[in-house]
């Protein structure tokens, strides 16, 4: 029962210490972040195995990750707050050519990221740009301005 408890508060640990982290921008971390998170694993990995090496702990405990990454992606599709709560809300990084600089600063965004992200939409300058919007995602959504 140990390895089960053990598990179920790791996985429900390093998803809320992934989110205090913050989103990143784009497709891909960065060696910083993946190097981070290959610590953590590393380090939750021995916390969780404690002195029990054994397949039997190590397939309960996979069992009990897969279940509780279940039960919680069942949760957050049925409750608005709870996705809130793990994935968190969209933010405005850009609007009406004014750049959020506090939104930018506290998710670790730099304007060049929203930029090369217009630029992959076919904008090129930002008086073309209505909103810049970081998704739960992490996706960086860019609104065009409509012509005049």
């Amino acid at each position: 029962m140990a390895a089960v408890l053990r598990a179920f508060f790791f996985y429900i640990f390093l998803v809320f210490i992934v989110r205090v982290v913050g989103r990143r921008p784009g497709k891909q971390i960065t060696p910083f972040e993946f190097v981070l998170v290959f610590f953590m694993g590393g380090l939750a990995l021995t916390a969780m195995v404690g002195d029990d090496a054994s397949l039997t702990n190590a397939l309960l405990q996979i069992i009990t990750i897969a279940f509780a990454h279940y039960w919680v992606a069942f949760l957050r599709s049925r409750s608005n707050r709870l996705a809130r709560l793990f994935d968190g809300t969209p933010l405005i990084l850009l609007e009406d050519g004014l750049w959020r600089a506090e939104t930018l600063s506290k998710m670790g965004i730099q304007d060049d990221d929203v930029m090369a992200t217009a630029r992959d939409q076919g904008i090129l300058t930002l008086d073309q740009i209505d909103l810049a919007i970081l998704e739960r995602n992490g996706e960086i959504s860019i609104v065009k301005k409509e012509a005049e």
